[in-house]
């Protein structure tokens, strides 16, 4: 008889080979997110709990490095000045602590990676909203039926769960993926 912990690393494992029928999304956003850095303008991310720590987590990748030594990559998560959220939740509301930062800092050509496990984060959605109101390319990083972050993003990483903290998991192991394939390409070239 297995343990409970065998039974969630495998429900893990069984989510993490699905996801292999994302590849194409995967690649796709990396080519994205590769033109982005190149064309030197800015990766955002955003999300709201664990996905807000995800965030952070990612842009630490490309501004300090994930495997290899080199120039930094600039990415900002929208997550982390608690003053301008705190200002903008107090002052706008909450739903637009992304959409205003968006606002403030992203041009045409920078890139959004928004992360949202049920894809209904309506902070989330302005921003993504936002971002292809001001043409910057988008990644949405989401679960289950993708709710309602479906169908707006330019590419859509959908985990099919409905398991906020295995989606949690393969968002991660695919973000890393991203950042490590984006750094291989990008840091190459110097």
């Amino acid at each position: 008889m297995g343990s409970n912990f065998e039974e969630y690393v495998e429900k893990t494992i069984s989510l993490l080979r699905a996801s292999k029928y994302l590849e194409s999304d995967i690649n796709d956003s990396v080519i994205t997110i590769s033109k982005t850095v190149v064309n030197n303008r800015i990766i955002f991310i955003c999300g709201n709990g664990g996905s807000a720590a995800d965030s952070q987590h990612l842009a630490a990748e490309l501004v300090g490095k994930f495997k290899l030594h080199g120039r930094a990559i600039s990415a900002i998560a929208l997550t982390v000045d608690t003053s301008v959220i705190t200002a903008i939740a107090n002052d706008f509301g909450y739903d637009q602590i992304f959409e205003r930062q968006l606002s403030a800092h992203g041009n045409e050509g920078d890139c959004l990676i928004a992360i949202s496990t049920s894809g209904n984060s309506a902070n989330v959605v302005k921003a993504v909203k936002k971002a292809r109101e001001m043409k910057l390319r988008t990644i949405a990083l989401i679960g289950g039926d993708g709710g309602e972050m479906a169908g707006i993003s330019d590419h859509e990483i959908c985990i099919p769960s409905t398991e906020t903290d295995l989606i949690q998991h393969v968002h991660l192991v695919i973000g890393h993926f991203l950042m490590s394939e984006v750094e291989k390409k990008f840091r190459a070239q110097l």
